[in-house]
């Protein structure tokens, strides 16, 4: 007998496309106690028209808009208007397991002491045959944490405890939202567990958020959370201090093995005319 309410929370921007897939994932859960509220984050597309069509089928799907502000904005407005006891966020973009919701709610369930229960991914391009990666997180506590993200943002987690933290940092809307939020979850010595199976699917884009981030956002990300968060850092000063150093090596190796690649030297002697064109007429 199913028990527990689940809000599954799915925000939406210019990702109507895939949509319908991720509701579909929803609707055949074989655990029947959920709610599902699709959030339109001021979308230009047809995320509307999509989600409307869904509310048709199935009550237990609900609507709502809002002006564009971030996945974070968005996933705590869904959130804000859920009934249920545990929270599960969902990109449009990405799909559960028909058993996911079976097979990890009875885990957060059963252990007051959890804050969060994930499980095993698999990442796919264009179709789910089409698997990429897989993943799988280790750890229990906060400390397998602190230094890399290994949670996907799809994980379940007790909505008292998204209150006592205030919910997603609105200000992270260039990415790493939910790597902040697991830690801010669980630095007060709750734990979280992982279910050892490929329960969820983690659509790959060549161009996506996530891409973006890694690409633009990824130190100055960082360095808010570390600040944001100082006091576990600072606890754990000598292994913060050892990755620290050990990013700047990486960065200061990078740049010498850029040097010395063909591509750099040929880049450099094309350049050379226009540097000293620059200099004769003080450009």
């Amino acid at each position: 007998m199913n028990s527990t309410l689940v809000s599954i929370i799915v925000p939406c921007y210019k990702q109507a496309h895939y949509l319908s897939e991720a509701l579909q994932s929803v609707l055949e859960q074989s655990y029947a106690n959920w709610e599902c509220i699709i959030v339109n984050d001021g979308s230009p597309d047809t995320t509307e028209l999509v989600a409307k069509e869904w509310l048709e089928k199935d009550n237990r799907f609900k609507y709502l808009y809002k002006e564009n502000g971030g996945l974070p904005s968005a996933r705590n407005a869904g959130i804000k208007t859920s009934l249920g006891e545990f929270i599960l966020p969902l990109d449009a973009d990405d799909i559960l397991h028909h058993d996911y919701l079976k097979k990890i709610v009875p885990v957060l369930e059963s252990n007051d002491t959890l804050a969060i229960v994930s499980c095993y991914t698999k990442f796919f391009t264009n179709k789910l045959s089409n698997i990429v990666y897989e993943l799988k997180p280790i750890g229990t506590t906060y400390h397998a944490l602190i230094f890399q993200n290994t949670l996907v943002a799809t994980s379940l987690y007790r909505k008292k405890c998204w209150e006592e933290v205030g919910g997603y940092d609105e200000t992270m809307k260039k990415g790493y939202e939910d790597w902040e939020f697991w830690i801010a979850l669980t630095k007060g010595g709750l734990e979280y567990k992982v279910v050892e199976e490929f329960l969820f699917y983690y659509r790959r884009a060549k161009k996506s958020m996530l891409v973006d981030t890694r690409n633009k956002y990824a130190e100055k990300n960082m360095e808010y959370i570390f600040k944001k968060h100082k006091d576990i850092y600072c606890k754990h000063f000598d292994n913060t201090a050892e990755v620290l150093f050990y990013y700047i090596k990486t960065h200061r190796m990078g740049k010498m093995e850029l040097k010395k690649s063909l591509e750099y030297k040929i880049g450099k002697l094309i350049m050379k005319p226009f540097q000293m064109l620059k200099k004769i007429f003080n450009l």
